[in-house]
């Protein structure tokens, strides 16, 4: 793993609310507000079923964030990895934290056995996507075919 990476840890929870915090308000979204962020990040570290990394430059506060979720697939008989978020602060932009998390996250997958990782990214967010194809990642990994992402709120059925 990259010098500048790390996995995070319970103490972590804060740095990594903010930098999830900060990325909400890239997205121009309203909520979670910071203290739900929280929550959810504490729940996050206290199961097996995800983890976060950070990275940083020079011993400086973390500067970017990558959160990764596993889950078992039939289809592969072993655990899948979704790169959930990832986020590096305007500031830090460039200088390839992204691509080390990106990095980090396929070796942390790697070491649990998965046989996937799998991510969503805006189909108009073209640096993200650059740096995802660059790292070998393609709209077509399940097969011939392109898989799609859909979604449902199951509150809202039919909305």
């Amino acid at each position: 793993m990259d010098g500048r990476v790390r996995i995070a840890a319970a103490a972590d929870a804060p740095e990594v609310a903010r930098l999830l915090n900060d990325f909400r308000i890239h997205l121009d979204k309203q909520r979670p507000g910071v203290e739900e962020i929280l929550a959810s990040v504490q729940r996050i570290l206290s199961e097996d079923s995800g983890e976060f990394l950070l990275a940083g430059e020079d011993g400086g506060p973390p500067a970017g964030v990558c959160q990764l979720r596993y889950r078992w697939s039939v289809w592969t008989s072993s655990e899948d990895c979704w790169l959930e978020d990832l986020f590096v602060s305007e500031q830090q932009r460039g200088g390839g934290l992204g691509e080390a998390l990106v990095e980090a996250a396929i070796e942390r997958a790697a070491a649990r056995g998965c046989r996937r990782v799998e991510l969503d990214v805006y189909e108009h967010d073209e640096a993200p996507r650059s740096l995802y194809r660059k790292l070998g990642f393609s709209a077509d990994s399940k097969g011939r075919e392109r898989s799609l992402l859909l979604g449902l709120d199951p509150a809202r059925p039919g909305a």
